[in-house]
């Protein structure tokens, strides 16, 4: 793919919050929506997954803003995808704050700064793919 072209995507898939009542706050997405745990790197962390959607659970410090979105995920269907992107992103001056990397759960991703200061992960994660 040439780094004029825009590469594929399959949609907004991933969501990470900021909350403090991090426990009522995975009480809700899993008993009540029905999100299943994913991966739980830490007691400050937990991903969710279902319908196709991965929900990253951060536990806010006590006076920090919650209740807020710290980024959103652009699914994309393959691995280099991500690196497509990170080349096609280059080429129109995006600021990519955080390179191409494949994490601990296999997922490979970059992060871009949008509008306002809006954090975007471009994210290649298996689990997003399931409809």
């Amino acid at each position: 793919m040439t780094e004029g072209v825009r590469p594929p995507a399959l949609g907004l898939r991933h969501v990470a919050l900021r909350v403090r009542d991090f426990e009522a706050a995975e009480r809700f997405f899993v008993d009540l929506l029905g999100y299943r745990v994913e991966w739980r790197p830490g007691e400050d962390d937990v991903y969710l997954t279902g319908q196709g959607d991965n929900i990253a659970l951060h536990r806010a410090p006590e006076r920090a803003d919650a209740g807020q979105l710290d980024h959103l995920g652009l699914a994309v269907g393959r691995a280099p995808d991500v690196d497509a992107w990170a080349a096609y992103l280059g080429s129109r001056g995006a600021e990519v704050v955080s390179a191409p990397r494949t994490h601990r759960d296999g997922a490979r991703s970059l992060y871009l700064r949008g509008p306002e200061g809006l954090t975007i992960q471009i994210i290649h994660h298996p689990p997003l793919l399931v409809r």
